[in-house]
């Protein structure tokens, strides 16, 4: 038996069985559900590698696991398109959005998305491009510092990302709703299979030479999920628990970051004004949930254990 010299995550027959077993079981699955992909293989060996390298990276990739299993999750979505649930919402959210926060233009009523998609500039377009981008390292980063330096607070904040977006998921296929772009490129109509789209971040990729978003969003999960952002939900949790750390003016760069993507969203016509309060709502959700849920007993017994697992 082989067994790792610091305690917590060990290595031995039990943990390598169980790895190994995880990793053929998600392939296989993932295989059936939405076909074979790099991604997968790619996740696999980096949290093989992880495990096996040494202490300190097998308790990181024990610890992170909340985010792979959210990631897997996500993407096994593709297998079950919110449309074939429940009716998409399209013209009668554009005209909800248009009713509550329409811009007078030219003698006519428009949305903040149409008025932007007029008046874009190059300088906005690269200055949006580089806070949507912070959308997923900005919470990742956020997070390992957390691991490295307070691992309760670590778990607080992964489990409450994990809670966020589980509340996401749910309204997605309770309310499957069209972004801005789908409309601005196929009116209201309803189409299936609609593949992922950049919307007004292509102006960003043409700028920098470079598929930068058109490589992201040509993995999207679902076109009809709009609503909520969460993409308006992530800085919302880092803010939080920047603020609840204490972190003083990194919590200033974390704010900048935060209304930079809610403004992004609307700008680049990937959400409406009413999908990112939405988000910001679903954010405040998720975080009272979460600390109503960690109040219990056993909740609070799991959460000790699992940071004594990865300290």
């Amino acid at each position: 038996m082989i067994r790792a010299a610091t305690p917590g995550v060990s290595v031995n027959v039990r943990s390598i069985t169980l790895l190994t077993a995880l990793s053929v079981a998600y392939l296989l699955l993932s295989r059936f559900l939405i076909g074979f992909k790099s991604d997968e293989v790619v996740l696999v060996v980096i949290v093989n590698a992880l495990f096996y390298l040494a202490p300190i990276t097998r308790k990181f990739i024990v610890a992170f696991a909340i985010f792979v299993v959210y990631w897997i999750i996500f993407d096994y979505m593709k297998a079950f398109p919110n449309y074939n649930y429940n009716p998409v919402h399209i013209k009668d959210l554009y005209n909800f959005e248009k009713n509550l926060f329409g811009i007078n233009y030219h003698g006519k009523t428009i949305t903040a998305n149409e008025y932007w998609l007029i008046n874009h500039k190059l300088s906005v377009d690269l200055i949006t491009g580089i806070f949507y981008l912070c959308w997923i390292p900005v919470p990742l980063a956020f997070a390992a510092y957390l691991f490295f330096t307070r691992k309760k607070e670590f778990l607080y904040f992964a489990l409450t990302f994990f809670t966020v977006n589980i509340i996401g998921f749910v309204i997605y296929y309770l309310y499957p709703a069209a972004p801005p772009w789908y409309v601005q490129l196929h009116g209201f109509k309803f189409i299936a299979h609609t593949p992922g789209n950049t919307g007004g971040l292509a102006r960003f990729d043409n700028a920098v030479h470079a598929n930068v978003f058109k490589g992201i969003y040509a993995k999207g999960s679902n076109v009809f999920a709009a609503m909520p952002s969460l993409h308006s939900s992530y800085p919302v949790i880092v803010l939080f628990y920047g603020l609840k750390n204490r972190l003083g003016w990194v919590n200033i760069f974390f704010a900048m970051v935060m209304l930079g993507i809610w403004f992004t969203a609307v700008y680049a016509s990937h959400h409406y004004i009413v999908d990112v309060l939405s988000g910001i709502v679903c954010a405040i959700t998720g975080i009272l949930l979460f600390f109503f849920i960690a109040r219990f007993k056993p909740v609070e017994l799991f959460l000790n254990r699992y940071a004594k697992i990865i300290s």
